[in-house]
């Protein structure tokens, strides 16, 4: 017995009209799904066959990761030094919050018995006595904190000691230096 398949559409897309089979000429189901199997099978080996020709040109090799991962022949232990700023307070600034990265922060005090330092104790030890200079960097350091939360701040100090970490008195440092900078001062 042989089964006629079932014909690809033609070119127009459109489907060619089914022709009625007499009525002694049915196909059981069982027969219609093997044929509807065989023309998918057909069909997924030619697809398997002009995948195979359209990526035959494409050769891939392993690739060795030591021709990939570079690393430095000697790697840095620390990470490059900031740049200071050019301005007196802005360089001040800077070495301020520095300070208070490396030494830690402390609230209550301009320092504590173990070395942290709160804003201004920072501040008063980088401007190594220079008063004016001191007086110039807290200036800056209040309006940064006054431009961020608001005019209810009264001091650095204040400001300071209603923090529970030096995050956000470090990360107010860093603004206030940039600030300075933008300043010229």
């Amino acid at each position: 017995m042989a089964a006629s398949l079932p014909t690809a559409p033609a070119a127009t897309g459109r489907t060619p009209p089914a022709a009625s089979p007499a009525a002694g000429d049915r196909l059981s189901l069982d027969a219609r799904l093997a044929a509807a199997e065989a023309a998918m099978t057909v069909r997924l080996d030619e697809a398997a066959v002009a995948h195979e020709v359209r990526t035959a040109h494409i050769h891939t090799e392993p690739v060795d990761l030591a021709d990939v991962i570079t690393v430095p022949l000697t790697p840095a232990l620390q990470p490059p030094a900031r740049q200071l700023p050019a301005t007196p307070v802005a360089a001040l600034l800077e070495r301020a919050r520095a300070r208070m990265e490396t030494d830690g922060w402390c609230a209550g005090a301009l320092s504590d018995t173990s070395g942290a330092v709160c804003l201004l104790g920072a501040i008063r030890k980088e401007a190594g006595g220079d008063h004016a200079l001191e007086a110039d960097a807290a200036a800056v350091v209040l309006d940064a904190i006054r431009r961020r939360f608001g005019d209810h701040v009264e001091s650095v100090p204040s400001f300071n000691d209603a923090h529970r970490t030096g995050r956000v008195p470090i990360h107010v440092l860093g603004e206030a230096t940039s600030m300075a900078d933008a300043r010229g001062l």
